[in-house]
């Protein structure tokens, strides 16, 4: 039945409904690229992306007041998955509603995976979705980054500028300052760069010439920002190890889980 479903539709009204009822929620994945990338929708077509289910962030303190307004919309909390794997269901909340067949996952606090994205005190800067640093951000922490990730950020460089500011720009300054404080997190930022960079040339099919010359010009001042920031104490000395030892989160597990594989698909 979820093929029936507007999800880009649903998952505004979920965000318009919560926030009603004083909660705090805001789309993250692939609808939110599409709510955000409006005049590019045609490159997750030409790939054959279909949306399968939603993703939020929320607040942790919101937590159980976040469960008893899903299940007011029938979405049953799957409490028998985060049983069988609890270690993968700290911060997270999913649901499943059986009369649409809607999955609906609530992320907690933060997108635990290789790196961190912490979305503390920052899920008021942008709505209905995270903010365009943070959406960069869940790309940017992936380290096996592939296609669909790597289109997904053609997508958003070809339609959102790089600045210091968080309305439909993707604050490069915000990234850069949690960068220059994390190595590890650094590492895979700018190896994902390099090879959404690349990319460019195998999609460039589907973008305009003046979307090509834009993502290049905005890749190119997000890397500049990124190493034009001090870094700190704390990353140099990480930087000397550098990958001798590993500097991401192992999520192998996660990976391996039905039920997560379909994230920002």
């Amino acid at each position: 039945m979820s093929e029936q479903i507007n999800f880009v539709q649903e998952a505004i009204e979920i965000v318009a409904k919560a926030q009603q009822n004083g909660l705090t929620l805001r789309i993250l994945g692939a609808t939110a690229f599409r709510i955000h990338c409006p005049d590019h929708v045609h490159v997750h077509i030409s790939m054959g992306r279909e949306l399968s289910d939603i993703d939020f962030a929320g607040y942790a303190k919101e937590g159980e007041k976040i469960e008893n307004f899903l299940a007011k919309d029938h979405f049953q909390s799957d409490r028998q998955k985060a049983s069988l794997t609890p270690g993968l269901f700290n911060g997270r909340q999913i649901y499943e509603n059986p009369e649409t067949g809607l999955h609906v996952d609530v992320f907690e606090d933060e997108l635990n995976m290789c790196h961190v994205v912490n979305f503390r005190n920052r899920l008021h800067l942008d709505s209905p979705t995270i903010t365009l640093a943070d959406l960069a951000l869940e790309k940017f922490q992936i380290v096996r980054i592939n296609e669909k990730d790597i289109r997904d950020m053609l997508m958003l460089f070809a339609s959102h500028p790089v600045g210091d500011v968080e309305q439909e720009t993707i604050n490069g300054k915000y990234i850069a300052e949690l960068m220059s404080k994390d190595w590890g997190f650094y590492y895979t930022t700018t190896m994902n760069l390099g090879k959404i960079r690349t990319g460019l040339e195998r999609y460039k099919d589907l973008f305009t010439a003046q979307d090509c010359q834009n993502i290049q010009e905005r890749i190119t001042r997000l890397e500049q920002m990124i190493e034009n920031s001090p870094k700190s104490l704390k990353w140099k000395a990480r930087a000397a190890i550098g990958t001798r030892i590993q500097w991401y989160n192992d999520v192998e597990e996660v990976e391996r889980a039905d039920h997560l594989q379909n994230l920002d698909s």
